[in-house]
């Protein structure tokens, strides 16, 4: 349910509302924007009269929100989510790029792709220290080693860490080391990980199921924000569709359109695994500006040829930093910043 005050509704007859809904037990969260105050209603309380709130002084009516997923509907918070992480603001006017190589190889490595990014403007340096991998013989990554190599890049660079967490127990860990806990596709509907992440209370980037609808993408980030945490971004990053032969997955262009109507939570695109191709991320990486995104997560490697994982679809350092300059003109013809 949300509330709905008048536009000239005092603070006094705002906090009388929130007094009255919170003494039958229910959790308020107020959202004020475009001259009106919105006073979510979430939670389990005792049975909330809808007629006898709206003869309450200062409300307008109210509304039960109809979808499944109530959190993060733009019913519930009109006014788009922004939270700042490491300095860097999400879900505003600028379009933030996260860029670094699909896994952490080396301590050379990583360090020359985190300096070379921040060099050419990305604000977040990504890396797996921990990869789900489709062969059981393919490289899983470094582990606790990656997640030190990646604190001691962010040390050198200032980059906030964005870095994947694969289940449960792995949670606490990870959250030492990171600044952002990434749920991969193969973990979007790992109930029991949204849940973990949701407790810990850590910016999260939640990437789409490879098949997953976006209500089902909206679902899974209900259950991280059922536990209070707000900071949740979603990420689009490609669907499997029929065809697999030229691409790696099919850019979902629509879904970001789609999702910054029905949610306030901030969208990012992930252009690399969306394609998968190496000189087709650049222009995909556009499209995401242009239909809306409000970031990019981008693979970047020194050496993409002899990369442990994605070599295919990650850019050169001198690509990337290419490309920067390309999305900043694209972010400035749609009235955004980079």
């Amino acid at each position: 349910m949300i509330i709905i005050m008048e536009s000239e509704a005092t603070p006094f007859e705002v906090d009388n509302v929130v007094a009255a809904v919170q003494n039958k037990g229910w959790q308020t969260h107020i959202s004020s924007g475009s001259g009106e105050t919105i006073i979510g209603v979430k939670g389990k309380g005792q049975p909330l009269d809808p007629f006898h709130l709206e003869q309450m002084s200062g409300v307008r009516e109210t509304m039960a929100i109809t979808q499944k997923f109530k959190l993060v509907s733009r019913a519930f918070c009109p006014e788009n989510t922004t939270f700042d992480i490491g300095g860097v603001t999400v879900g505003g006017q600028q379009v933030v790029v996260i860029a670094g190589p699909c896994s952490v190889e080396s301590r050379e490595q990583l360090l020359e792709t985190a300096h070379a990014v921040k060099d050419a403007g990305a604000h977040f340096l990504r890396g797996g220290a921990f990869k789900p991998r489709t062969s059981p013989y393919s490289f899983q990554g470094m582990g606790e080693a990656g997640l030190k190599l990646l604190a001691e890049a962010r040390e050198a660079t200032g980059l906030p860490i964005v870095t994947e967490v694969m289940s449960p127990d792995k949670v606490a860990l990870v959250s030492i080391y990171a600044d952002v806990l990434q749920i991969g596709t193969r973990n979007m509907q790992n109930y029991d990980l949204l849940n973990a992440v949701g407790r810990a209370h850590k910016p999260v980037l939640l990437k789409r199921g490879m098949s997953a609808t976006i209500e089902d993408l909206l679902m899974a980030a209900e259950y991280i924000l059922a536990h209070g945490n707000q900071r949740v971004m979603l990420c689009e990053r490609g669907i499997r569709t029929f065809d697999n032969k030229y691409t790696r997955n099919t850019f979902d262009v629509n879904a970001i359109a789609l999702l910054k109507e029905l949610t306030h939570l901030p969208i990012i695109a992930d252009p690399s695994h969306a394609v998968g191709v190496r000189r087709h991320v650049p222009p995909i990486a556009m499209a995401g500006v242009a239909v809306g995104a409000d970031g990019l997560a981008i693979e970047t490697h020194p050496n993409p040829d002899k990369a442990t994982s994605d070599g295919d679809q990650s850019l050169t350092l001198p690509q990337f930093s290419e490309l920067m300059i390309r999305l900043r003109a694209m972010a400035t013809a749609v009235g955004r910043t980079m």
